[in-house]
């Protein structure tokens, strides 16, 4: 029997290899040399086999969370500074806007519940030049900066809806915005908030646990409705920090605020006592001065473009909304956009609005006038007798020749 010499045999992750044996001449049996190498480069195929696990199985971990089961692999990225975070944590396609996704549905109660306890990233209160209700920024003379923020509230008895098309086209032609997002919405939509939260053009902000009129809340209630979407939103950046993806990109990962900083009120109301305790609880308080007016499902599209032009000036900050409630604002944003990107407006978060000039404040919260949105203090009424007037109609009663106005809850856009 011949006597061989063996090559030491090295396996590694970046380059597995067999060497093969280098053996004094003699005569072998073929089928005893096939033997001898399959037995010598089996370690070496294991450690490959290995690696090739090694590289896969940390990007299955983002679709682990019960909320995002939808069993991807994301491709490794190690070593590709260019990928973005969301692009190393989440595929195109799920990213996109999903067929119904946007509509809202009712009488779900599954995330009506009160958020977890949890220690509260430090904060300071308000400055004092900071504090009352921010409705727009004055700037220098040729800055032509604006802010478009989009309200994404949720109630108790419902899980509201994702409008993807907004966002979709927001992504396609790099716009930025400030999300509104209330703490039931982040939890019934938290993949999707780690989208959100993952992409640079976009800013994510307070807009209360479940859309109360905060003007008639005190106390713990008050409290509550303020801090329980902070809560929801640091414990979902520490939970969406664990995973592999987000591992990989430590630097891309610091710049995510760990907390959020600006509040919108419900309904657009507020007192001196919730402004407070807003400020209070370290947020700046961010009202308006260009309402689309999108949750009126009369108002079209090109009502709503006409009334962003019209209303838009630099330093203004606009309102629309994106929970499925914006019956028409993803058709009105592709007209508008364009035309104030050609008269010379560049779109910015708040908070770079805000660092970029003088923000305009007032002691209260309002529309288009101080004191037009403390009707909805008489919410449960005002639904009451719309609804009682609607049955009336429906029935064929007495007409009085005028037509019924229509409840709604939320803002429209001033005269």
């Amino acid at each position: 029997m011949s006597r061989c010499s063996k090559r030491p045999i090295q396996s590694t992750c970046r380059a597995p290899t067999c060497a093969a044996p280098t053996c004094k001449p003699a005569s072998i049996v073929p089928g005893l040399l096939v033997f001898i190498l399959a037995v010598m480069c089996w370690p070496a195929l294991v450690g490959l086999s290995a690696c090739y696990a090694q590289d896969l199985t940390p990007y299955r971990d983002v679709a682990s969370d019960p909320q995002d089961r939808q069993g991807q692999t994301l491709p490794p990225h190690s070593g590709r500074q260019s990928m973005s975070l969301q692009q190393a944590c989440f595929r195109p396609q799920d990213l996109t806007a999903r067929s119904g996704e946007n509509q809202p549905q009712k009488h779900n109660r599954t995330f009506d519940k009160t958020e977890p306890g949890r220690e509260l990233v430090a904060f300071s209160p308000a400055l004092d030049r900071l504090r009352g209700a921010i409705r727009r920024v004055n700037l220098k003379p040729g800055q032509k900066l604006i802010a478009l923020t989009l309200d994404l509230c949720e109630q108790n008895g419902e899980i509201a809806g994702y409008d993807g098309r907004i966002i979709d086209y927001l992504r396609r032609e790099n716009v930025k915005a400030t999300l509104f997002v209330g703490g039931k919405w982040l939890r019934s939509h938290e993949v999707r908030t780690r989208q959100l939260m993952s992409d640079p053009l976009f800013e994510i902000a307070n807009h209360s646990a479940a859309h109360r009129n905060l003007r008639l809340l005190s106390g713990k209630r008050l409290h509550e409705e303020i801090a329980a979407p902070q809560r929801a939103y640091e414990a979902i950046h520490e939970s969406f920090s664990q995973h592999q993806c987000v591992r990989n990109a430590p630097a891309q990962w610091s710049s995510i605020p760990k907390r959020m900083s600006l509040f919108r009120f419900p309904f657009g109301a507020c007192n001196k006592v919730s402004l407070d305790a807003v400020n209070d609880a370290g947020l700046l308080a961010i009202q308006w001065d260009v309402s689309a007016g999108d949750p009126s499902p009369n108002q079209s599209a090109t009502a709503i473009t006409r009334e962003i032009l019209r209303a838009t000036k630099p330093g203004s900050i606009i309102i629309a909304h994106a929970n499925g409630r914006g019956f028409h604002t993803a058709e009105a944003l592709p007209q508008a956009i364009p035309k104030l990107k050609a008269k010379g407006y560049k779109f910015v978060t708040v908070s770079e609005l805000i660092a970029a000039g003088t923000p305009e404040i007032v002691a209260t919260c309002y529309n288009s006038k101080p004191g037009d949105t403390d009707r909805y203090d008489n919410l449960a009424t005002a639904f009451r007798k719309d609804l009682a007037s609607r049955r009336g109609n429906a029935k064929g009663g007495a007409s009085t020749g005028k037509k019924s106005k229509a409840w709604n809850a939320t803002v429209k856009p001033g005269p």
